[in-house]
């Protein structure tokens, strides 16, 4: 028996059998998926939610941040081992169950994201330090994002390179504020972290810390995209499938509709351990270290400087506060650099969520729907439709539509409940036995599953709280 005999083709052709690549003797020339993730991960969560948390308890919750991330790390390794053992995305295993989960979790995806909030309050931070107005400076940020994913040759390369300047970016300002902003006094604080940590829903309420917990580093579709990144960088069998490029400026090559899996021979199961040691390391020290060194270092930051300030909002604005108290400390200067890489951070954001919304809807359409379809021209269309609809919401003044804030904070922890389950299952069914999910990866899954079915029952609970309020006032 193949080991494609094991995959159901009610929905999708049986993927083709070939022989996995050698795994890199050398891993600095392949490290970059999990910067990516870091890198678009790097948003609100880091640069809003822990400071203001850490400014309000102070350093009791940041244990948090290791446990959240900690279980994206199992679920990014999850949808990795699926496509580095078929060069399907995770959206196309589940596919092959019911034709109709990717675009179940395409379609959610976009919608999530139809608001450009990430644009906007990186916008924001602009206008801290130019003065314009940040509806317009949203406008122009949209239409370059579209710019640099529809011109670029490659678009992976261009997102690698992008998010590698706003990494770079927020490890300079924490090796400046060690120096400079952050006092002993802070430092000596640090282990309380460990010593006092506690969940203070008393004091923030229990959905903002679960939401802190669960979505801490990624969240909803960000996850499920890795496959595509990975892919792309040609890992394990997604060195058989073309790169997504440009429809103007690439070069356009042959493009499968489903994927490519190798039997379990003693050759190829040598390689995959080589891949599969590879992936874990660079998850580990690309996802996983670089958001837990920049929690860490945004929490020190706002506990050393508006600790225990009344008043502050967990939004933009509070960036702006942070940014006000350190010029006064530091220096004028020391505020703009913080805001500064505030606004490239999020920029960053922005570029990766437009991109991973569209990336993933496109490979759905292709994948499932149009095999005959040009998916680079899919995923340029896609991109623009997303740059339109914020355009038109922010020339139009709308302010973020109860609906839309529902969708952006309850949708990306019931597809992460729903998919964390899913993908227990095409690890456990459709891959074969030497290289399936088991023992404690298959725990820590099952922990993911429940920690994101409470997180979306209690911030569904908030939200419909807060809509109930809001129409009643």
């Amino acid at each position: 028996m193949s080991a494609a005999d094991a995959f159901p083709t009610k929905h999708l052709p049986r993927p083709k059998v070939e022989v996995l690549p050698e795994p890199p003797s050398r891993y600095r020339k392949l490290i970059g998926p999990g910067i990516i993730a870091a890198g678009v991960g790097l948003s609100s969560g880091e640069f809003i939610i822990y400071p203001y948390i850490a400014s309000q308890v102070g350093l009791v919750f940041v244990w948090a941040a290791v446990v959240g991330l900690l279980t994206q790390f199992f679920i990014n390794l999850e949808v990795e081992r699926y496509t580095l053992a078929t060069a399907e995305t995770a959206l196309t295993g589940f596919s092959r169950y019911w034709k109709h989960w990717g675009l179940f979790f395409a379609i959610l995806t976009y919608f999530a994201n139809l608001w450009p909030g990430w644009a906007t309050s990186s916008a924001t931070i602009i206008s801290f330090m130019t003065g314009g107005e940040a509806r317009f400076i949203a406008i122009g940020l949209l239409v370059v994002i579209g710019l640099i994913l529809t011109l670029a040759p490659v678009v992976y390369v261009a997102l690698e390179r992008a998010q590698m300047i706003k990494v770079a970016a927020a490890l300079l300002l924490f090796a400046v504020a060690a120096v400079f902003a952050i006092g002993a006094d802070t430092w000596a604080d640090l282990p309380q972290a460990v010593t006092q940590a506690s969940l203070p829903y008393e004091q923030l309420g229990f959905a903002v810390l679960v939401g802190a917990l669960a979505f801490a580093g990624a969240g909803g579709g960000q996850n499920l995209v890795q496959a595509n990144w990975i892919r792309d960088k040609g890992f394990g069998m997604g060195t058989y499938v073309p790169r997504l490029v440009s429809p103007v400026t690439g070069q356009k090559e042959a493009k499968p509709s489903t994927g490519y899996v190798f039997e379990p021979t003693p050759d190829n199961l040598t390689r995959w351990r080589g891949w599969w040691k590879f992936a874990n390391v660079e998850q580990l020290v690309t996802f996983v270290l670089i958001t837990l060194i920049t929690i860490v270092f945004t929490s020190l930051l706002a506990y050393s400087t508006v600790y225990g300030t009344e008043g502050l909002n967990d939004d933009v604005t509070f960036v702006q506060a942070e940014g006000q108290v350190l010029g006064e400390r530091v220096g004028s200067w020391f505020k703009y650099l913080f805001w500064v890489v505030g606004a490239v951070s999020l920029f960053g954001a922005a570029l990766g969520i437009v991109d991973y919304t569209s990336r993933m809807a496109a490979d759905v359409v292709k994948t499932s729907y149009a095999r005959k379809a040009d998916e680079n021209k899919l995923y340029a269309g896609l991109v623009w439709g997303l740059v339109a609809i914020g355009v038109l919401v922010l020339l139009i003044g709308f302010d973020q539509p109860l609906a839309l804030l529902v969708i952006s904070a309850v949708v990306g922890g019931a597809m992460m409940f729903i998919y964390s389950g899913l993908l227990i299952l095409i690890n456990r069914r459709l891959l074969p036995a030497p290289i399936r999910i088991r023992g404690w990866r298959l725990v820590a899954m099952i922990w993911a599953v429940v920690v994101f079915g409470i997180a979306t029952a209690v911030a569904g609970q908030e939200q419909i709280r807060n809509i109930a309020e809001a129409l009643g006032g």
